[in-house]
């Protein structure tokens, strides 16, 4: 199930090695090969110099140390051989009367390829030159491209890469330690060549603050290179004479890391995580930066070898997959995620007023979500122009569903503020409208409940001539996606300074502003806010004059509406695979029959309602998605939504 979706399961394992303890690493390696067999993985990788142990120093140049290296390898591959995953171990390889660190790649017993350590670190601690050549030079020097090593013929380069016969996508690229180190490390390379996820064989010592450098290092070149970034460093078993090894092991995707290891244990130890690589595909088609890269650096004479990869059953996807994409789960990334979204929406409209010399805006509160944070955001940009908070002209509009609670929190904030409000009864004027259509005023129909957003949009328009002001959208990025807002209704304003602000994360914008900005009173009014039901109050109230109309219980949860977008927009992906990916974020909260039915629910209106994006008004583009046709996002009005629909 997993495999189909794109998913390769990347394992990093650190046996307990030994220097020059070839017999007893081998069985050590054997067991942590089993132990990942059984974990599902498809690719495992093994700290650099494992057989012999990197600590090792002059019995490199022992000949029986790399005698019984070969034999070492030789009996891996023999214990190994009815074990499906891809393995990469480290050795010294003796060759022509030079000597390489070299990681191996095997499968099934045999030799898939091997790829010899390009830069060789001489400084601090590191004494490699007094025993091995850099394969880049040695490849230079005389035709290695196929060598023979315990009884098997294999290609050996710098710049091997190996590729999967059963899983298109799933390329292998291979680079030992200091090479990630490099102003260019040989992964560039290989992912410009095609590889998707990048392995690196490593013994990197630990000193103050190193793990970290060492963390930021892994994650950037994944972001650099759009691909998955295994780093597997030696352990705790190595010798301890000038240094000490923490088995440091990190597995990340584009930037994120997805596994990590506990650093400084003294059993053996397994880290893994299930890499996507149809997702680093998606971005490098979309990355058109990278293609331009791959023209100029792409070599076509790399030596490549093909290896199976025997699909394994697994249902459970081991890896984090957040029901909150657009929301950061820890606090303090939050927290700064909301201050530079203020920012950047206060700058837009700040910057917007600027140029057009305007200074005074209309905007429709209603005491709802998305008019509040509209209302903050022109606040912050007024204080950033130093203008007069006099100049924000706050029309409440009440009608036919309006609430006491959303028409006292949009009084009691603007009192709260200092801000001017305008009340403005828009029920005669629909009243006139409907006897003008013929309409007779009490079906609930969709012409009753956009007869008032119109008359709304109508008063702001016409206020905004009046005061010589700038009408501000308050409509969101959900909303948009799924089309709900009444077109050249509440769809229409003349800067949208919510466009590319989802659902999920206005109210932790608001509740950031509650805490960290509003005082006592602004911030009581700001959390019931928070507490109301989202509705578009269109329809009328209840008995108890509570808000009868609620959005979620006709269009389904922002919640995983959001997941939706995210997944289909951002990601690109099929709807089979954006089901089975909310089924592991919601396991506990919602079964596959509500998952499949708000999913259907949103690929049918992202599709029929894609002419209100076609004519969006200007806004802000705040995060990794945005509906503007000016900017991300480009789709025919009258695309058709069966296939995806079928995909379910």
């Amino acid at each position: 199930m997993i495999r189909e979706f794109g998913y390769v399961r990347v394992g990093t394992a650190v046996p307990v090695v030994r220097a020059a303890d070839v017999t007893g690493n081998v069985e050590r390696l054997v067991a942590s090969a089993k132990h990942a067999n059984d974990a599902g993985c498809d690719l495992v990788v093994f700290p650099e110099l494992c057989i012999t142990g990197y600590t090792c120093a002059d019995l490199f140049l022992n000949m029986h140390l790399l005698n019984t290296a070969e034999q070492g390898l030789a009996d891996f591959l023999d214990r190994t051989a009815d074990l499906p995953p891809v393995f990469v171990v480290g050795m010294p390889l003796l060759m022509d009367g030079e000597l390489f660190n070299v990681a191996v790649v095997v499968q099934g017993g045999g030799i898939c390829g091997i790829v010899p350590k390009t830069f060789i670190p001489g400084n601090g601690e590191y004494y490699e030159p007094r025993w091995f050549s850099s394969g880049k030079v040695a490849g230079q020097a005389k035709d290695y491209t196929f060598v023979e090593v315990a009884g098997h013929a294999a290609p050996f380069a710098t710049d091997l890469l190996l590729e999967c016969k059963d899983m298109p996508g799933f390329l292998l690229g291979v680079e030992i330690c200091e090479d990630l180190w490099a102003p260019i490390p040989p992964s560039t390379y290989r992912a410009l060549d095609g590889a998707t996820v990048l392995v690196n064989l490593s013994a990197s010592n630990e000193l103050v603050g190193k793990a970290d450098y060492r963390r930021h290092l892994v994650q950037q070149q994944s972001a650099r290179c759009l691909a998955a970034y295994a780093y597997c460093s030696a352990g705790v078993g190595e010798s301890t004479t000038d240094m000490v090894m923490g088995g440091h092991c990190l597995i990340a995707e584009n930037g994120r890391i997805l596994a990590e290891s506990d650093r400084f244990q003294r059993s053996a130890q397994l880290t893994y995580a299930d890499v996507d690589v149809e997702f680093l595909n998606h971005e490098r088609i979309g990355r058109k930066t990278f293609s331009q890269n791959r023209q100029l650096h792409r070599r076509e004479d790399n030596v490549q070898f093909q290896f199976d990869c025997t699909p394994a059953r697994r249902e459970k996807l081991e890896r984090w997959v957040d029901p909150q994409p657009f929301v950061p789960g820890d606090p303090a990334r939050r927290h700064d995620r909301c201050q530079e979204i203020f920012a950047i929406q206060s700058t837009g409209l700040a910057t917007r007023l600027h140029h057009t010399g305007l200074r005074d805006v209309v905007i429709g509160l209603s005491g709802g979500l998305d008019s509040t944070l509209a209302l903050l955001v022109c606040i912050e940009a007024f204080q950033a122009l130093g203008l007069d908070l006099a100049g924000i002209h706050a029309y409440t509009m009440p009608g036919f569903g309006t609430t006491a609670r959303t028409k006292g929190n949009a009084e009691a904030l603007c009192e709260a503020l200092g801000i001017p409000l305008e009340t403005v009864n828009i029920g005669p004027a629909c009243e006139r409208h409907f006897a003008d259509i013929g309409h007779d005023g009490k079906t609930h129909d969709i012409a009753y409940e956009n007869v008032q957003a119109r008359e709304r949009t109508q008063i702001l328009m016409d206020a905004s001539n009046m005061h010589r002001a700038l009408v501000v959208g308050t409509g969101d990025l959900s909303e948009l996606a799924l089309g709900w807002c009444t077109y050249n209704g509440d769809h229409m304003s003349m800067y949208a300074v919510n466009t590319g602000v989802p659902k999920t994360l206005v109210s932790y914008l608001i509740a950031y502003y509650a805490d960290e900005k509003a005082d006592a009173t602004v911030a009581a009014i700001l959390r019931d806010v928070l507490d109301t039901p989202i509705s578009p109050e269109l329809l009328p109230p209840d008995e108890n004059g509570e808000i009868a109309q609620k959005t979620e219980h006709v269009v389904g949860p922002y919640l995983l509406h959001d997941f939706f977008l995210y997944y289909v927009v951002r990601c690109g992906f099929p709807p089979a695979k954006v089901l089975f990916l909310a089924k592991q974020a919601f396991a506990d909260t919602h079964d596959e029959a509500t998952l499949r039915k708000w999913l259907r629910e949103f690929l049918r209106r992202f599709f029929s309602q894609q002419f209100k994006r076609s004519c969006l008004p200007d806004g802000p583009k705040v995060g990794t998605i945005a509906l503007s046709p000016r900017g991300d996002w480009r789709m025919p009005s009258d695309a058709q939504v069966a296939d995806w629909l079928d995909g379910l």
